[in-house]
């Protein structure tokens, strides 16, 4: 067993200060036991924690660090930024250089606006959409997260149709009866949505690839036919990218199915491992947005120097050819090893893969909804991820969540890690 003394007293500090000794609910371990791993350093796709253990990470930060972790690329960058400051509240040069890089190689959106995270985001698309359209209700679905925005901060209630339930203490009732929740791949209810609310749906709400909970399959043609109900009924469609943004590929889900939203929200690795999220659309509907428009939205630290820095250090190196390619292809070979491995144990387990973005779920049968979860498989979760911390493994500490690949993983380490993860399939299905 790997020693946890000194994230275990950290840990006990910690609880005197945050709820939970936490400042994001996942991190406190609760759904995997055992006290969290205070990290001291990150390497390439190594982590190292304050006990001196090391690990291959596949949680990334939750995603940002497709370098993989410290890259000398975003570090030399951020540097030379950071001896001129750190944060002005005025405009740079470097929130020109970083919009340019991004608008200039995505056909999907023509102007976007710079904010601090992906929930900032999401919360000002939502706002954009509603003052844009005069329409106040959002139809979303179940099993997408979108952030801990009051109104998205809903689960499905008695009906397939419905409004939702809010999911969150201190969320009003009147938010949560303007949002709309739909079962994933259920075209015909989002038509019956429209007709039970004819000219109040501001905008439908999707992550193109739902990956909060568990990596959910939808398929392009469901996509595009949400792309042509918003169309009819005179609503928009937002895109949210914000862990898919970048991750697939520079245009993100967008991109790679060839659909234009209307809204399209980013996060995570826009921002080279530092606190960025933005939203964007075409100019007319972006010029809607405060001061050439009246949908107001502002921030101190938006378009902050440090973080456009990395942003364009790390958005830089995904432009290069064959970035998207490779690491697909590494994240391939990875997956399908232990896949492989399952099989010929006849184990109920399977990996899900978009691009670099995978999730291991221990099940024999396609998963396209939430609610087809086995709630069972996050037990044999549990029992993995300890198995994997004692062996040099790091994956988010909860079965639901996604891991992500890195081009700093090289194959000596993915093929350790693939190993360990069967050994740990063997350890738990022999148990």
């Amino acid at each position: 067993m790997i020693s946890r003394k000194r994230s275990e007293e950290l840990f006990t500090l910690a609880k005197t200060y945050f709820p939970g000794g936490v400042n994001s609910p996942v991190r406190a371990f609760r759904s995997v036991g055992g006290t969290p791993l205070f990290i001291k350093k990150g390497d390439g796709c190594m982590l190292t924690d304050e006990d001196g253990n090391t690990f291959v990470d596949f949680c990334l930060s939750w995603g940002p660090m497709i370098l993989g972790h410290n890259s000398s690329i975003v570090r030399e960058k951020v540097w030379e930024t950071i001896q001129n400051g750190t944060s002005f509240g005025a405009p740079t040069a470097l929130e020109n250089e970083l919009a340019e890089l991004i608008l200039n190689n995505n056909r999907f959106i023509e102007k976007l606006r710079f904010v601090s995270s992906g929930t900032e985001a999401v919360m000002s698309a939502v706002r954009l959409a509603r003052g844009y359209t005069g329409r106040d209700k959002i139809l979303k679905f179940e099993g997408c997260y979108h952030g801990h925005v009051d109104s998205l901060l809903v689960k499905a209630g008695s009906g397939l149709v419905t409004f939702g339930n809010s999911s969150s203490a201190g969320v009003p009732k009147g938010l949560v009866n303007d949002t709309i929740v739909v079962p994933l791949n259920r075209i015909d209810l989002v038509e019956e949505a429209f007709k039970q609310f004819p000219g109040e749906i501001a905008a439908i709400i999707i992550e193109p690839i739902p990956a909060n909970n568990g990596l959910l399959q939808v398929s392009k043609e469901f996509l595009f036919c949400l792309q042509c109900k918003a169309n009819a009924h005179g609503a928009l469609l937002i895109f949210d990218e914000v862990i898919s943004g970048f991750r697939v590929g520079f245009e993100g889900a967008a991109g790679l199915y060839d659909i234009k939203p209307d809204i399209i929200t980013y996060g995570k690795i826009i921002g080279g491992g530092f606190p960025v999220g933005a939203y964007g659309a075409s100019a007319e509907i972006m010029s809607k947005v405060s001061p050439d428009g009246d949908v107001y939205q502002a921030g101190t630290l938006s378009g902050n120097p440090v973080a456009m820095s990395a942003g364009i250090a790390a958005l830089g190196e995904c432009l290069k050819p064959g970035f998207y390619e490779q690491l697909d292809a590494k994240t391939q070979r990875f997956t399908e090893s232990i896949e492989n491995y399952a099989q010929q144990k006849n184990y109920p387990f399977r990996i899900f893969r978009i691009g670099s973005i995978f999730w291991l779920a221990f099940t024999r049968n396609d998963i396209r909804a939430a609610e087809e979860i086995d709630p069972d498989g996050m037990a044999y979760f549990k029992k993995l991820h300890a198995f994997l911390l004692n062996e040099g493994v790091y994956f988010g500490p909860s079965g639901y969540e996604v891991g992500f690949v890195s081009t700093a993983h090289n194959d000596e380490q993915l093929n350790k890690a693939a190993d360990c993860i069967s050994r740990g399939l063997d350890y738990i299905f022999a148990a």
